[in-house]
């Protein structure tokens, strides 16, 4: 039996990715760090089959410990800082976490269990003002925030090690990824909310910033796949997971709401845009300047044919079902609330 330690556990990816590999057949433990109340967040159903080892990104003693006590085979560092907008209030914990975390983790891993393989998660927030279109391996990294900065010292200290440990050490540049399993601070989440709430009455309308960022968006549950396929090469690499479409946010406002059951009429442009409900009337989206990035990305489309040709990866959810599969679970959750 392989045994799998997931930093970032209870996130998104994490819950996906333990799934999977539960269903493989795996021993898996999962980092967690001590809270006065604990909260498995996306594992909650998990929590009995998950091996939970207290840990934090930000002290290497507390991972090497963990990688002596799951003795790994496989090792997936998906803990971060993840949100993009909380990493300009926020710089220095970003960079602690997911920066200096992942040399943290790669030095527990060296220390402990140097013949395991590793998993860096590595974000196409690294090419931000991007350099070409669509944006691969090979493409100059131009990172527009803090959360960009600091996943690219994690991208690239994953590399040297690799390089100069000989550590089986890969990053997945993956593209934007949502799912039912999105924190609500993130926009597509956001979208999909607000959509079931305004349908069942319970919100007015959503705010959004830049309606004209275009973003390539695929679904956690097939990443997580590519995560497990890059540890199960005999080389290891650095590889784009993408689905290579762009789409901007209107127009995942514009399905979110058609799933919901709500057409929308645009008009106006820039911080004057809104959107109207046709059947009433009613203004249910709305720009709001605060929602604007200090440096915008404007364009992420990822070339996925490396992944696709050397890991026979494929993604199976498109961006349609990706969207309606998010709005039917918010109107579901939505509409259990009491």
């Amino acid at each position: 039996m392989k045994r799998a330690l997931i930093t970032g556990v209870t996130g998104q990816d994490g819950s996906y990715l333990s799934e999977l590999l539960l269903d493989k057949g795996y021993e898996v433990y999962g980092i967690m760090r001590r809270k006065s109340v604990v909260d498995y967040g996306n594992v909650e159903h998990l929590k009995d089959k998950i091996k939970f080892i207290y840990a934090d990104m930000t002290d290497v003693v507390s991972l090497i410990s963990a990688m002596k006590i799951s003795q790994a085979d496989e090792i997936f560092n998906l803990a971060a800082q993840s949100f993009v907008a909380t990493s300009w209030e926020q710089p220095l914990a970003t960079a602690d976490i997911d920066a200096v975390g992942a040399i943290n983790i790669l030095e527990a891993v060296r220390i402990v269990r140097p013949e395991a393989k590793f998993y860096q998660a590595s974000t196409s927030e690294m090419f931000g003002l991007v350099q070409e279109i669509p944006q691969k391996e090979t493409t100059p990294f131009y990172p527009r925030s803090p959360y960009g900065v600091a996943k690219l010292y994690g991208h690239w200290i994953t590399k040297n090690y690799r390089e100069s440990y000989n550590l089986f050490a890969c990053s997945g540049i993956l593209f934007n990824h949502e799912s039912e399993r999105r924190g609500k601070e993130f926009v597509t989440r956001k979208i999909t909310d607000a959509a079931a709430r305004i349908k069942l009455g319970k919100q007015q309308y959503l705010e959004l910033g830049n309606m004209d960022s275009k973003r390539d968006w695929g679904h956690s549950a097939d990443y997580v796949k590519a995560m497990w396929l890059m540890l199960q090469q005999d080389t290891p690499d650095d590889y784009v997971i993408a689905t290579n479409e762009t789409r901007t946010v209107r127009e995942f406002v514009d399905i979110a709401f058609k799933k919901a059951g709500i057409e929308l009429a645009w008009k106006g442009s820039g911080v004057n845009e809104t959107a109207t409900n046709k059947q009433n009337g009613k203004v249910v989206v709305k720009v709001n300047p605060k929602f604007f990035r200090p440096a915008e990305v404007d364009l992420l489309i990822g070339d996925p044919t490396k992944a696709e040709t050397n890991l026979g990866w494929k993604r199976e959810v498109s961006f349609e079902q990706l969207v309606s599969r998010m709005v039917e679970n918010d109107i579901r959750l939505v509409g259990e609330e009491k």
